[in-house]
């Protein structure tokens, strides 16, 4: 791999935005100075880039959720191994369900990062066999299904030479939705390769990546950064950047067990809802969120009154810049171990078959029930 080379047209080194001096509420906009500085093939960020990376202030961007769709559905036309890199802490927030027909005839190769917020018991040949699991039952077939974290150097250099040998000469595309990390390991992968470091703007926020982002590899081919597809269904399109810091894991999940009767209520902050309708009487139910994500147990019956008074208070986050709508309720019954999922949050396990429980999300949060995972 070599230096990220420069062409006639310029781009934020950040982002992979088209850089432009004309407006400056335009993805790409950095003033004249800066893309003159560019122009004598100096690496420069564009000022949104700039002032996340050092005031970590987000700016609004216009591209839509289309723009984005539209990116991927070029990659069939392409000949590349596709790598699609998805969140292990929230999978089926994070799983493309129509990366198969984006890829075509190309091979795709499915990486979970993130391995590092799971507990380190739970042995990671299980985990990709889940995985698998899981791809299939949306129609996704994967080649090869691999385990990394982002931030480990280690990781990134076996899932190189894995990379390397399922490529076979051809590019290289990594897509995912947002908030997966996927600029992160574009940075690792050069910090690696180069003396370069922290390249690829990163952060918590949604849609970082504005455009593609091509990275020389040695035989003239390409690994791309392509940007994060936004997922409506994910609880972090609706937060402010303030709550999304709260409800991100940064280090191993510590799961919770709570002993609950029927007719017994968890409050994941103001952000979720659990409810033991009925089962085998009195159960334990294990949570995985952020660990310093409050969790409040009160009974069913007074469940309505406690969050209608107490959401941005006891119940927080929410804080009163996300936008937050009114609580939608889902009902399931379980057939057997299974975890109740809210898209981007975490997660709440439960071991018996025929228990009845409802969940509670914000409306356009992606609520379900899976084959549990620990």
């Amino acid at each position: 791999m070599t230096e990220i080379e420069q062409t006639d047209t310029l781009y934020c080194i950040g982002c992979g935005a088209v850089l432009q001096d004309k407006d400056e509420s335009k993805s790409g906009y950095a003033p004249t100075k800066t893309l003159e500085k560019a122009a004598e093939d100096e690496a420069v960020y564009c000022k949104r880039c700039f002032r996340l990376r050092h005031y970590n202030e987000v700016q609004d961007v216009e591209l839509t959720d289309d723009d984005f769709l539209n990116m991927l559905h070029e990659l069939s036309q392409k000949d590349a191994l596709i790598v699609n890199l998805v969140d292990i802490f929230d999978f089926n927030g994070s799983i493309i369900s129509g990366i198969q027909r984006f890829a075509g005839q190309n091979p795709l190769m499915i990486v979970g990062n993130k391995v590092d917020l799971l507990p380190k018991s739970l042995k990671q040949s299980k985990m990709r066999q889940w995985i698998t699991e899981q791809a299939h039952l949306v129609g996704i077939r994967p080649d090869s299904v691999h385990l990394i974290s982002a931030l480990s150097k280690d990781h990134v250099m076996d899932l190189m030479e894995q990379i390397e040998k399922a490529r076979k000469g051809k590019d290289v595309y990594i897509v995912g939705t947002t908030n997966v990390g996927k600029s992160t390991l574009v940075n690792q992968i050069i910090n690696l390769a180069t003396d370069e470091s922290d390249v690829v703007t990163t952060s918590y926020f949604p849609g970082t990546t504005l455009g593609k982002i091509e990275i020389p590899l040695d035989d003239e081919r390409m690994l791309v950064d392509t940007p994060g597809v936004i997922q409506p269904g994910q609880l972090s399109y609706y937060l402010s950047a303030k709550d999304i810091k709260e409800i991100t894991p940064r280090k191993e999940i510590k799961p919770k067990s709570y002993q609950l009767n029927e007719e017994q209520t968890l409050f994941i902050a103001g952000l979720a809802r659990f409810d033991y309708i009925s089962g085998n009487d009195k159960q334990s139910f294990v949570s995985y969120f952020a660990n310093d994500l409050y969790i409040h147990r009160t009974k069913t019956e007074k469940a309505d009154d406690l969050y209608s008074s107490q959401k941005g208070e006891l119940l927080t986050p929410p804080s009163e810049d996300s936008e937050i709508a009114s609580m939608k309720r889902y009902e399931f019954v379980t057939s057997g171990p299974s975890d109740i999922v809210f898209s981007g949050l975490g997660w709440i396990s439960i071991d018996q078959a025929d228990t009845k429980i409802a969940a509670w999300a914000p409306q356009g949060v992606d609520v379900l029930i899976r084959k549990q995972l620990i």
